[in-house]
Order: structure tokens, then C-alpha cells, then sequence
């Protein structure tokens, strides 16, 4: 017996896609493998890692823990939406780059979505809130040092 099957609209990075999904179909596994957007990346799938994590209505969100469903009617924006309209990097691509924020880079699509919006609700973050601000994301190759100093700088940049 094959799954049925569920019509349904995304709004992913300013675009409307039409995707037709198992009622079990993951976010994650939607935006990956129905619609090739990859920076998405999956580490654990319990939702402790982070490296999942994309903007859900500006929210930070888990996609391995949302079902494709549950995303209609909502805006989702995924680490190929942070870029500048012009396609440039936008300010916490940028500075990651600038700070060697990252080293293997599995873990920094969901870095860069959570940082994204923890500066939205917090644009000048002391030092102990930008650790706070990324807590909720593991990393296994920076010790954190560098990202903390991305966050600073990006405050800096979006200032």
C-alpha cells in the first residue's frame, strides 16, 4: 500500500513551490530533496544539533522537527535566502568569512539562521549574549571562539 500523498504550497526564500509529500515528509527532507535547496543541512534529526535550523515567519525552527505540512501559509527562509538582494553575502555570511567563523562548515547553514534572527530581536549583543544567542547550535571543529567574534562583528556590519 503506497502513503498517500499531500499537495503542498511552500513559500521558501521569497518563492512559492508546489510539492506533493507524504503527510511525514520532514521540512528538512522537503527543502533537501524535493526542492535541491542542500545548505539545509541534517546532523542529528532529534532537533538538538541545530544544524537544521532555518527562519519559519523569522523564528528560528528546527526542520527536523516541523513536518512539510505544517509549513503552509508560512514564510521559510533557509541559508540561501540570507544572501543581499544582489546575490553579495549578506551580513553574517560576511562576517563569518571575515572572523573564519567556520571550519568544516556542516554545522554553519543553521549558525547563520539562528544568528540571523537572535540580531534581529537583539542588534547589539554584549559578548555573554552572543554566546547565549548561539548556545542552542553544536559545533565540533571551531570551540566557538570565532563564531561568538562572527556574531560581534555582524552587529557591527547590520549597524
Amino acid at each position: 500500500m503506497s502513503e498517500e500523498l499531500h499537495d503542498v504550497r511552500l513559500t521558501v526564500n521569497g518563492a512559492t513551490h508546489e510539492i506533493r509529500v507524504p503527510a511525514r515528509r520532514l521540512l528538512s527532507d522537503a527543502l533537501r530533496h524535493d526542492l535541491r535547496l542542500t545548505g539545509t543541512h541534517v546532523g542529528c534529526e532529534h532537533g538538538v544539533c541545530g544544524a537544521c535550523t532555518i527562519l519559519v515567519d523569522g523564528e528560528p525552527m528546527r526542520s527536523c522537527l516541523m513536518f512539510a505540512v505544517s509549513a503552509v501559509d508560512h514564510e521559510i527562509t533557509t541559508v540561501e535566502g540570507l544572501t543581499n538582494p544582489d546575490g553579495s553575502l549578506g551580513p553574517v555570511q560576511q562576517a563569518f568569512a571575515e572572523c573564519h567563523g567556520l571550519q568544516c562548515g556542516f554545522c554553519t547553514p543553521g549558525f547563520l539562521t539562528t544568528i540571523t534572527a537572535g540580531l534581529r530581536e537583539n542588534p547589539a549583543p554584549t559578548h555573554e549574549e552572543a554566546r547565549d544567542m548561539i548556545s542552542g547550535n553544536l559545533c565540533r571543529c571551531t570551540g566557538y571562539q570565532n563564531i561568538v567574534k562572527a556574531v560581534e562583528r555582524a552587529a557591527e556590519l547590520s549597524s
